[in-house]
């Protein structure tokens, strides 16, 4: 293929992440990682819940279920026996705090779960269990953020691929809602078919030392996505995909 020196920097920044990917395919056992740390931030607090649903349940406890899962997985595998759960207490914590504790404590990844909303124009009303509630059904599924002022950019942008990548495969579809404010600059759509943004002034992924990424696991205002997000299998059928996204970029992808 003939490279276009017209086509934008981050064109080629995707396309290098890519060949390295297909590059793990040959990766034999002696290249594996050993002890790979992963930190996984549960995305707000009870005191500041984050987005509420359209049914009232508070974005944080979303994010607990999944944080809880992918932990359990990663602690099944002992080459990732030493990864921790950021703030798992449920304390008042800032967000360059997740990122000094993931720091301190020499993780080698931090993904950072969330689930997401939609902007006030988007929403309508309905009465559920006697209450009005604010909900929005025209938008649905995950997203994938990284930050250029991370202090490892190419390795975030390439988990946030791999990331995405598995979501694909295991059927789940991105959300663009967000390009309309994602449009240039510190703030934009990188690829599409994955779901991925840049967003440079995320302070949790910015302060991070370590490839950083913030998963927004699917939207929360959506009716229709929120039962389908409060359903244990389908929690454990986006923590699996995580955890397969974790161990291909660890090149653990073999038993």
């Amino acid at each position: 293929m003939q490279l276009n020196k017209s086509w934008p920097p981050v064109f080629f920044l995707i396309l290098r992440c890519l060949w390295g990917l297909g590059g793990l395919i040959w990766l034999s056992g002696d290249c594996w990682a050993k002890d790979a740390v992963v930190a996984i931030d549960i995305g707000h607090t009870p005191e500041r819940p984050g987005a509420i649903s359209a049914r009232g349940r508070a974005e944080y406890l979303f994010n607990k279920t999944i944080a809880a899962l992918v932990y359990t997985m990663l602690r099944g595998d002992q080459r990732f026996e030493k990864s921790f759960i950021i703030n798992e207490t449920g304390s008042d914590i800032s967000l360059a705090g997740r990122a000094a504790l993931a720091n301190s404590r020499a993780a080698n990844l931090l993904v950072s779960i969330h689930h997401d909303s939609v902007e006030p124009k988007d929403l309508s009303l309905w009465c559920f269990q006697g209450e009005i509630m604010p909900y929005c059904d025209k938008f649905t599924g995950h997203s994938i953020f990284y930050s250029e002022k991370n202090a490892c950019p190419s390795d975030s942008l390439t988990f946030a691929i791999i990331l995405g990548t598995e979501m694909s495969n295991a059927g789940f579809c991105p959300t663009l809602h967000h390009a309309e404010k994602f449009t240039g600059g510190d703030k934009d759509l990188i690829d599409r078919s994955r779901g991925i943004y840049k967003y440079n002034n995320l302070i949790v992924l910015k302060k991070a030392a370590m490839p950083a990424v913030l998963f927004e696991c699917g939207i929360i205002k959506n009716r229709e996505a929120e039962v389908q997000l409060r359903n244990p299998a389908y929690q454990k059928k986006i923590a699996a995909a995580l955890f397969r996204a974790v161990r291909k970029y660890f090149q653990l992808d073999n038993p």
